[in-house]
């Protein structure tokens, strides 16, 4: 992807909301990350870019690496950031979420929230002139998703052509994963038990994308379907707030990641883990702390892939400074 190509992409998102990976198009995301790559590479080429810029962030959960990613992430960049936590108050309890978001625009020049139910970002876009970024919903989290999709290009594993398997709930990270592969082409295996499948409704929505882009999404029961796998991806079982989940537990109980599942994919499989984990339940030690494992990759990339997105959206990337070097190459040979 050549470099006025990634810039016309990058160019094309300015003042957008990202609700979910397929408010994304094939080349969008290719830009994105690689412009999380050069920002991994050299925070101190992109100094000030978002000085006098202000972020909200709305979060009714909690969290570490959102909430550090983000607040750290734009500071480096040069802005100010302002947190109100929303665990004790949903958003829209106090006030409508429409005047919310009309006051905040105000203010601010974007707004990451972390939330309950996606309708509540919805209602935020629909009502604010500013870039809304959903830090996860219970639909999606397509932060999580790109920086996955960087720490897969960083390990050699092209998003073209990369058979990415997911092993567990099939949750919003799940149906995030799933839109990404969908758009870019590649493969992916989703195992769950029958009671605990992805969302039919966005699974048709996204085998939809998947039939454009000649992307190949399989829903099984079957854990050996993961043979050959590229990576191995799985997330905690229970999500916040989720209540009287036995049966949920008990039902995913084989699909627990151990090293005989890694070894079903193949001695090159990667581990792949959004975190927080519930060690001996979804994965075990051995596993997440294994040579395969790149979870803290992952992690890492958090700020790197949001603070390029916001980067994007606010259309402050430095033309001069968001030159080829050795990061981006390797997003470039992975095609």
């Amino acid at each position: 992807m050549a470099r006025n190509t990634q810039f016309t992409a990058l160019e094309a998102l300015r003042g957008r909301s990202i609700l979910r990976v397929a408010d994304l198009n094939k080349d969008e995301i290719r830009a994105l990350l690689a412009l999380a790559c050069t920002l991994k590479a050299d925070y101190a080429a992109f100094r000030d870019t978002l000085a006098q810029r202000a972020l909200v962030m709305l979060f009714e959960k909690p969290s570490l690496r959102t909430r550090v990613s983000f607040e750290i992430g734009f500071q480096k960049l040069g802005g100010c950031v302002t947190f109100l936590d929303h665990r004790n108050e949903p958003i829209g309890a106090r006030e409508p979420v429409a005047d919310y978001g009309r006051n905040l625009e105000r203010w601010c020049d974007v707004i990451v929230a972390r939330v309950f139910k996606h309708e509540t970002l919805v209602a935020l876009r629909e009502n604010c002139s500013i870039p809304i970024i959903n830090a996860l919903s219970d639909f999606a989290h397509p932060c999580q998703a790109l920086a996955d999709g960087q720490a897969l290009v960083e390990h050699g594993i092209a998003l073209e052509t990369c058979h990415l398997a997911w092993l567990g709930d099939g949750n919003n990270v799940c149906l995030s994963l799933m839109e990404l592969v969908a758009i870019m082409g590649g493969r992916m295996t989703v195992v769950t038990p029958p009671t605990h499948a992805p969302c039919a409704k966005l699974t048709a929505e996204i085998r939809a994308l998947a039939a454009q882009s000649g992307a190949s999404i399989t829903l099984t029961n079957d854990p050996s379907a993961i043979a050959g796998a590229d990576a191995v991806y799985t997330d905690a079982w229970i999500s916040m707030g989720q209540k009287d989940c036995a049966e949920k537990i008990a039902s995913l109980r084989k699909l627990t990641v151990t090293p005989e599942i890694m070894h079903i994919a193949g001695p090159n499989a990667k581990f792949m883990h959004c975190l927080p984990a519930h060690r001996g339940e979804e994965v075990v030690d051995a596993v997440i702390d294994g040579p395969q494992s790149i979870v803290y990759d992952q992690a890492e990339n958090r700020m790197h892939a949001q603070n390029a997105l916001m980067l994007a959206l606010l259309h402050a990337v430095p033309t001069a400074r968001f030159a080829p070097n050795a990061a981006v190459e390797i997003l470039a040979n992975t095609r």
